[in-house]
């Protein structure tokens, strides 16, 4: 058995039913919904505003029915409702962005997976800790410009899709950054990015073995970044200032992509690092993640950041990825929350996937 995360009376509002699946309306919720769908559970979106009118257009991923308050600040307010629909709460990056890490946190419902990470991911500090002694390379850190010594990317914390990460190729260049929040200065890394999809159950008892359950790979992706996309030789951002262009780091899609066969063992043992440190420091990980880095030339594999929760880039594969394929066919991320929700539910384990 595994690390009961959730105490029985969070779980008191899901005995003798099936779990509702639901989370907010943005971002990857239509995967989340269709996923749900296809396991038969029953989902509910959460609307800021009223629901949106496009998931009429896709039947097969809109929810059974709407919750919607008018700003995001309210959901705190709807935890009977949330309790009375036996909701279960699937995290995602504008859930937890626009709720805020400590108020989604807060939120007296069941979560999917341990909401205890979502302190360790929104800052940037802490996930660097444990992602170092999990010993994961890294791109080096700065403390302050006075330290930087080559090309630099300045990141904000928390899930904001790129907005605002400043790119300097020098410590001079570094003087016209701005900051508006908490930020820190890394080290600029060539390469190729990859954005890796894992998903850790702790109730699988066979596959990749780590810690008491097992790591799947479901995909894999990399971003496509505003105005900046495809200029990646330090060079063009000079250019782009003088013609009155500001480079952005905003991502406003996803490329599929697929890693050399002979690199997934690096792959996996990153992953599993991961995974075992999190078991030490907060009680582990749930369900799905994305391992964040950039592939060397020297086939080095520097992780960058990590996100705790699904991610954008498995809207790729909805129907399923030439790596979830492997796993069982047509498998998407969502429908691999589903599926876990299910076989905790049936096994009287729901205490080890929820929080």
């Amino acid at each position: 058995m595994g690390i009961a995360l959730a105490s029985p009376s969070r779980l008191a509002s899901l005995e003798g039913r099936l779990p509702t699946v639901a989370t907010l309306c943005s971002h990857s919720s239509l995967q989340i919904f269709h996923g749900a769908r296809a396991e038969q559970l029953p989902t509910l979106g959460l609307s800021v505003g009223p629901p949106p009118r496009f998931y009429d257009a896709f039947p097969l991923a809109r929810p059974d029915r709407f919750l919607s308050v008018p700003k995001v600040a309210e959901l705190s307010g709807t935890v009977p409702a949330l309790r009375e629909a036996g909701a279960v709460l699937i995290p995602h990056g504008s859930f937890v962005e626009y709720l805020g890490p400590e108020a989604f946190t807060k939120l007296d419902v069941p979560v999917f997976g341990n909401r205890a990470v979502l302190g360790w991911e929104s800052d940037r500090r802490k996930e660097r800790d444990w992602l170092e002694s999990a010993g994961v390379s890294m791109p080096n850190r700065y403390e302050s410009a006075s330290e930087v010594d080559g090309p630099v990317i300045v990141k904000y914390y928390g899930a904001k899709g790129g907005k605002g990460f400043f790119l300097a190729k020098n410590r001079e260049a570094l003087a016209d950054f701005r900051p508006t929040g908490p930020y820190v200065i890394q080290e600029y890394v060539l390469g190729t990015r990859y954005y890796m999809h894992f998903f850790y159950s702790p109730l699988s008892d066979r596959g990749y073995r780590v810690g008491h359950g097992s790591l799947e790979l479901l995909g894999m992706d990399r971003r496509d970044e505003a105005n900046i996309d495809e200029l990646y030789k330090l060079g063009a951002q000079e250019e782009l200032l003088k013609a009155g262009i500001r480079p952005t780091f905003v991502v406003t899609g996803n490329v599929p992509v697929i890693l050399r066969e002979s690199l997934l063992g690096k792959a996996f043992d990153v992953g599993a690092r991961i995974i075992e440190r999190s078991i030490e420091l907060f009680g582990g990980m749930v369900g799905p993640f994305c391992v964040e880095g950039i592939m060397t030339e020297e086939l080095e594999f520097k992780v960058f950041e990590i996100s705790t929760r699904i991610v954008a880039g498995t809207n790729l594969f909805i129907s399923g990825s030439p790596y979830s394929d492997l796993v069982a066919p047509g498998l998407s991320t969502g429908r691999r929350i589903a599926q876990e929700l299910k076989r905790a539910q049936s096994e009287g384990r729901l205490a080890e996937v929820l929080s």
